[in-house]
């Protein structure tokens, strides 16, 4: 008892010796002698251990078990030895203080069956090193729900090598609890478990959970080891200990189970039992049976399993009486009531409101898909289970009850379980017109009414799985709401399972005292299912055939005439609502400014757009602007310092409608190795938005683009207006404009429609002239928002560029005209400063034309001048001659006068007298000069306006004025 045996290390041949080493050096003499070892590489099988003694595998006693040659950890009270847990802040090239004193408290926790990772964006690793005698392996159950946290399992040998790199990153479970192992070599090996969570935004990850981990190869096993508590081994050589049924416990090392006392109980694995408690009305709940015959249903109260409280105690409630019968509800939309009562689909072509099948009439199709709001039973379509909260394990419960018009949540083992209800659809039968549509996505959409009482924490999650593969997410309601409906558009065609979880509380208490806390679920209505039933006909398109006429499908855009059941075009610039083609009004009109494309499913904005002012019209032509551009809001940081951009992806217009912008959650891509492509979700828009970890931060190849959301998936219209169908782009978010060139906005809405927006998502993109930045210019965020929204709902760009100024028109240039050169003279065109337009016309080239030059001109005016000289001293010549020949005739008149005063006798003859001229006779006659006729206009007029004029009598009288 003073000694133990060991073994020698191996040398090189491979052997070894055994030796006696005792407890406490030097304390006794007279040791066994070395013996030879067995091989380096024997082992023992499973269930054996190796006797030191004779060096024989021998068998495990019974209570006892073992791995041959391997360990097992799966007790997680505290870490077990040789297991280190850190934590590390994700900048690598920081390596402040400050930075990784965030992360300290993130680490792998030890949660008694399991440990728990972190759910920050610290990452935490959880390390183990050991040293294989032989190849071996390493295996472990893990849970990994949330795709938000990258999970990666890898081994190190001693040069920090690691593995094959294939199996490093982890697969989320589907269905609870998974299976991993990894072959090791022999030699050191670090293994490492790692984790980092990618939750930058509100909503905490769910951690990822290991247990049993086993590792093979490790060297030969001296010893059994005891079943632990709760455990036990009947049988020699077991290699694993079973669990004690519910309502056992053992201790530890047991070969078998104990039963409890009849006032006590236990849950599977338990080391100890617990008294029960007095039974309350929480721990019953009601159902109903199937229909009768008679077509009743009855009331049925039945004890929640597992039942661990006592009836017999005081205070104790017993179970209601059940028997209580009522009235089956009737069946649901598109089913039948059969003669015993129970509830079947009408056949393809015909409708029911859920009690008889009637043929569709002609010119209708039935318009398939599920609609349950009547619950009786639950559908075969659907499951209903529960997955603990503890130990994340599905049980063979039921979690959904129906109850008549709604089914609720049932009541759990634990108020943290998680009530589990499955709707498999298989697949999707959209109308023709929706198929040759390749931008909008819808194929299908799901509406449910639902409701939730709770007086804690309850949370109620609706997920969506596609193709059998996992559940992700779309939408959390947590505490109390009201009757309310949600709708999900279904944009793939592939098989598809909805699954609505609710949990009553999150705490870690095990227990009944929330079961009144309840989820209820009205009615849930899926649109064109394939192989589905209708609870109505639509009009279809008719198509004449030998056999009579038979439904079509109208040719993508357009509609149906409801009463000719003939198909008609859509008008230009409008959008047909493919969902429902009827009639006219199904033809939607597209916004201003953007117009229809071929197939009449969207309206999009060809690059071009005028707009008219009071004082010319703008042209544009943003062709330049069609491609996607990228633009990140400032950094944000998380509480635990990890740095992260909003970061958006626009595309303008053009590409006839095609949304071009694409956003990627590539977490779950990381896994994959570079060339593969992985399962990721990209959405495409025309504006989206992702969470973008930078490369240098992560450590990975690529940066983390996590999230994508759709900001944009239809456009409303183009315009300079501020408000458009609701959306507002207030201009005081950006700095003003200040060319005189009205901004123009395109107005967006998303499809998505969350709690905190309940009309969806919008956007606004005001594109700007701005002459100094080439194209495709720059974009720019609110400077109050640094995130491009305000207020989480309606976002906010504004792209400046050159292609944003309208294109050149007459009204942008001018000219300016040069001096005469030579005989030439030129016209040159230019630019109004500065330039406020980009492409249209171009300046008209320069003109040139032929003109005189200054010093001709100055010649022909010294000659006009000259000549203008001359004349003026001519005619002054001749008029001064005139005067004095009209100032001699004028005293020749005043001596007449002067005569006829005196009463001389007249002449009796006209003789000239010598020296007077013939004319002299004629001066009153026709031949006036100028000055003359001037002189007797002012002097001879008499009184009353006539001239006087002196005639001759014939008498030969004295002259009469007359």
């Amino acid at each position: 008892s003073e000694y133990h045996y060991e073994y020698t290390a191996c040398d090189s041949t491979g052997s070894r010796w055994r030796v006696a080493v005792p407890h406490t050096p030097g304390l006794c003499t007279s040791l066994p002698d070395p013996v030879k070892g067995t091989e380096c590489s024997f082992s023992c099988k499973a269930g054996e251990f190796l006797d030191m003694k004779d060096q024989s595998c021998k068998p495990c006693a019974e209570g006892r078990y073992s791995l041959g040659t391997g360990i097992r950890f799966d007790e997680w009270d505290e870490l077990p030895h040789g297991f280190a847990s850190l934590s590390t802040n994700m900048e690598i090239e920081d390596s402040t203080l400050e930075s990784t004193e965030n992360c300290t408290s993130s680490k792998w926790v030890p949660l008694g069956d399991y440990i728990a990772s972190n759910t920050d964006e610290c990452t935490a690793t959880l390390m183990y090193a050991v040293n294989l005698k032989q190849s071996g392996t390493v295996n472990f159950e893990y849970y990994y729900p949330d795709s938000n946290i990258i999970f990666e399992f890898f081994v190190q040998n001693d040069q920090c090598q690691p593995n094959a790199d294939d199996s490093r990153w982890m697969k989320t479970t589907e269905k609870g609890w998974e299976f991993h192992s990894v072959e090791l070599n022999r030699g050191n090996n670090v293994l490492y478990w790692r984790t980092t969570a990618f939750s930058v935004w509100s909503k905490a990850s769910k951690p990822v959970l290991v247990r049993s981990i086993a590792i093979t190869g490790v060297a030969y096993t001296s010893e059994c080891f005891p079943c632990k508590p709760g455990t036990y081994a009947d049988q020699q050589g077991s290699s694993s200990c079973k669990l004690c049924p519910a309502n056992f416990y053992s201790n530890k090392g047991e070969t078998s189970c104990h039963q409890c006392d009849p006032d006590k109980y236990s849950e599977k694995g338990s080391s100890t039992c617990k008294p029960r408690p007095a039974c309350t009305d929480k721990d019953y709940f009601y159902t109903h049976t199937a229909c009768d015959a008679k077509g009743e249903t009855q009331l049925m109260y039945k004890w929640a399993q597992p039942k661990i409280c006592s009836e017999d105690l005081e205070g104790a409630v017993k179970l209601p009486a059940s028997g209580l019968k009522t009235h089956c509800p009737p069946c649901n939309p598109g089913f039948f009531k059969t003669n015993s009562s129970t509830c079947e689909a009408c056949p393809y072509g015909s409708y029911s409101n859920g009690s008889d099948c009637s043929h569709c009439p002609a010119g209708t199709e039935p318009a398939v898909g599920f609609e349950y709001k009547w619950w009786n039973t639950l559908p075969t379509n659907m499951e209903t289970t529960v997955l603990s909260g503890i130990n994340f394990e599905y049980k063979g419960m039921t979690g959904w009850e129906v109850a008549g018009d709604h089914i609720y949540s049932a009541v759990g083992a634990s108020d943290n379980d998680f009530m589990i209800l499955t709707l498999v659809v298989p697949g999707f039968r959209p109308p023709q017109s929706v198929m040759a549509d390749s931008e909008n996505k819808e194929v299908a959409r799901i509406t449910f009414v639902f409701e939730t009482i709770c007086s804690v924490n309850c949370e109620l999650y609706f997920m969506v799985g596609v193709n059998s593969r996992t559940n992700s997410p779309v939408e959390t309601w947590k505490g109390s709401k009201g009757k309310q409906s949600y709708t999900y558009i279904i944009e793939e065609n592939a098989t598809m399972s909805f699954t609505w979880a609710f949990q009553r509380t999150t705490f870690h208490e095990t227990g009944r005292k929330y079961t009144n806390d309840v989820a209820k679920i009205y009615s849930i209505n899926v649109t064109n299912v394939m192989d589905g039933v209708a609870s109505y006909c639509r009009p279809c398109a008719l198509e004449a055939s030998d056999m009579g006429s038979s439904c079509t499908s109208c040719p993508a855009g357009y509609y149906i005439d409801r009463d000719s059941g003939t198909c008609h075009p859509c008008p230009p610039n409008t959008i047909l609502k493919a969902h429902q083609p009827y009639g006219a009004q199904a033809c939607m009109p597209c916004g201003p400014g953007t117009k229809s494309n071929k197939i009449h499913s969207l309206c999009y904005n060809d690059c071009a757009f005028s707009v008219s002012t009071s004082t010319r019209t703008f042209e544009y032509n943003f062709l330049a602007l069609e491609n996607t551009v990228s633009l990140a809001g400032g950094p944000s940081f998380t509480s635990k310092g990890l740095k992260y951009f909003h970061h958006f992806t626009l595309s303008l217009c053009g590409n006839q409608g095609k949304k071009m912008s694409v956003c990627t959650d590539n977490v779950t891509d990381l896994r994959v190795p570079e060339g593969e492509s992985g399962f990721s979700k990209p959405i495409t828009a025309y504006v989206c938005q992702a969470v973008i970890i930078p490369p240098e931060v992560t450590g990975y190849k690529a940066g983390v683009s996590s999230q994508p959301v759709s900001l944009a998936d239809r456009l409303i219209g183009v315009t300079t207006d501020m408000t458009l169908d609701g959306i507002t782009s207030p201009a005081e978010l950006f700095h003003p404009e200040s060319l005189g060139i009205p901004d123009v906005i395109f107005f967006y809405r998303s499809n998505d429609v969350t709690q905190s927006c309940s009309s969806g998502r919008s956007t606004t993109i005001r594109v700007r002239c701005s002459p100094l930045k080439p194209a495709p210019g720059s974009l720019s965020l609110p400077s109050s928002c640094s995130d491009g929204t305000c207020d989480g709902c309606n976002f906010h760009f504004l792209w400046e560029s050159v292609a944003a100024c309208p294109l050149c028109s007459t009204a942008d240039y001018h000219a300016i005209v040069s001096s005469c050169v030579a005989g030439i003279q030129k016209t040159t065109y230019v630019w109004r400063e500065p330039k406020l337009c980009s492409g249209g016309i171009s300046l008209p080239e320069q003109r040139v034309t032929i003109c005189k030059t200054i010093d001709f001109w100055l010649k022909v005016g010294i000659s006009a001048g000259t000549c203008t000289a001359i004349l003026l001293t001519v005619l002054t010549c001749y008029f001064w001659k005139k005067n004095q020949k009209l100032e001699y005739k004028y005293s020749k008149l005043v001596m007449n006068a002067t005569l006829k005063d005196c009463d001389l006798p007249a002449a009796d003859s006209c003789a000239i007298m010598e020296g007077e001229d013939v004319e002299d006779d004629l001066i009153f006659t026709s031949k006036k000069s100028l000055f003359g006729k001037i002189k007797s206009f002012t002097s001879k007029r008499t009184p009353d306006g006539f001239d006087s004029v002196p005639l001759k009598t014939s008498s030969g009288g004295p002259d009469m004025d007359l």
